[in-house]
């Protein structure tokens, strides 16, 4: 089981990991209702390296970019959720609207996004690349959103 880490402790950790010659994977969202589509993504990051880590939006950072309604799940919820899974090592949250500055503490040799992010728009990019790393778009699971999961309760729940 993955642990849950403030920026602080996950760079220490980071730090040992990459000394001990093992490569730390990094990718980053809100993942407000985990679903199929999530967890492909993660088994998918985990499979470039030793170490994934899963940066977490915040509930306010949340809110700044997908809506006051948002998010669904509290940000502690969602972390231990994460963190739970197999494919997942550390999970860190972050108040930020981008990762940015959790990317300059950790500095990953592998950056990844899903494939809805062009390389050149990913944030980080720059920081990593720059340490030698590598920065990767994977692609998603077809039709498998919580935008979706979100708008079929919202059809469901509505009187007809």
């Amino acid at each position: 089981m993955g642990e849950v880490l403030s920026r602080e402790a996950l760079a220490a950790v980071c730090k040992q990991v990459k000394q001990a010659g093992k490569k730390v994977v990094f990718t980053n969202g809100c993942f407000d209702i985990l679903h199929r589509g999530h967890v492909d993504y993660l088994t998918r990051a985990k499979a470039l390296g030793d170490v994934l880590v899963v940066g977490v939006n915040a509930d306010e950072s949340v809110r700044r970019l997908k809506g006051p309604d948002r998010p669904v799940v509290e940000q502690d919820d969602r972390a231990a959720v994460l963190a739970a899974l197999a494919a997942v090592d550390y999970v860190s949250l972050f108040e930020e609207e981008t990762p940015f500055e959790l990317i300059r503490a950790i500095v990953p040799d592998v950056l990844v996004k899903g494939a809805d992010w062009s390389v050149d728009a990913i944030v980080g990019k720059d920081v990593v690349e720059a340490a030698g790393g590598t920065v990767q778009a994977l692609e998603f699971l077809p039709n498998r959103s919580t935008s979706k999961i979100i708008q079929k309760i919202t059809r469901t729940a509505t009187p007809h």
